[in-house]
């Protein structure tokens, strides 16, 4: 159904989970993918599974921490070297751990703001000079804490709640040059670190399942063909949107859900 043959599309975090996800689809239809993670190994082995399923694309790895300004400059220096123009870009990048407000440290807090708000800051403008004028299009990955208080959850809920509204705004100052940008909102994804960190065991993620209103867990795959619909010509009237993947979930079962987790967590 999509076909991004010839397009270049670079995914930020794009070395596990949701976002690997995203890349290989992008791969899959052809398009030239380009993953940035802090972890050179995981860039390696991201790269070369995405010349296994797209043999013919120009695939490359940039290593960069998105909290370290310099540092996002330098990878999208070496990106615009060689690509000139990014037509898709997926800011992915995420921080997440459990803990109750009163036991969370300044710098627990901070480091989580860092990497979700200010590193999205980071690589959204780094990466606006080489925009495709006309057809570009940005998506960020968010998460249900953007507008569901959770417990344990204070810090992920006031960073991803900034990057909705950075989502929002920037839609407003980028829209006049053909550039769209909108977030999703994944919800409980299985095989994915941020699931199997907040909800830790088999036992707790069918629990998880059971408030999902679809009656399951989504697969990596769910999130990445929204992604590509949102950076496809299907979408092309689309932008400033913050779209919940999550098969009902943020209608009540997430805080149902993440109720019960807390209730096993020491107080």
């Amino acid at each position: 159904m999509f076909n991004f043959e010839d397009k270049n599309v670079v995914v930020v975090g794009g070395t596990s989970g949701i976002n690997l996800g995203i890349a290989l689809s992008f791969a899959k239809s052809g398009a030239n993918v380009v993953v940035a993670s802090r972890n050179q190994e995981k860039i390696d082995a991201a790269v070369a599974e995405l010349a296994k399923v797209n043999s013919s694309g120009a695939h490359f790895g940039v290593s960069f921490d998105v909290r370290d300004l310099a540092a996002v400059q330098a990878g999208f220096s070496i990106i615009a070297d060689k690509l000139t123009t990014i037509d898709i870009l997926v800011s992915g990048a995420a921080g997440n751990f459990p803990a109750f407000a009163k036991d969370l440290s300044e710098n627990g807090f901070k480091s989580v703001m860092d990497i979700d708000l200010l590193g999205s800051f980071h690589v959204l403008k780094q990466a606006y000079p080489i925009m495709h004028r006309g057809h570009g299009s940005i998506i960020q990955i968010s998460a249900p804490q953007a507008y569901l208080a959770m417990p344990m959850q204070s810090h992920v809920c006031a960073a991803k709640a900034g990057v909705d509204m950075l989502t929002r705004t920037l839609a407003l100052e980028w829209g006049r040059e053909g550039i769209r940008i909108n977030s999703i909102v994944p919800g409980p994804i299985e095989g994915t670190e941020g699931f199997n960190r907040l909800a830790p065991s088999e036992q707790i993620q069918k629990h998880v399942a059971k408030s999902v209103p679809l009656g399951r867990n989504g697969q990596k795959d769910d999130i990445a063909n929204c992604a590509l619909f949102l950076a496809s010509e299907y979408s092309s009237y689309v932008t400033g949107t913050v779209i919940p993947v999550d098969g009902g979930w943020s209608l009540g079962g997430a805080n149902v859900a993440l109720a019960e987790l807390s209730k096993l967590m020491p107080s």
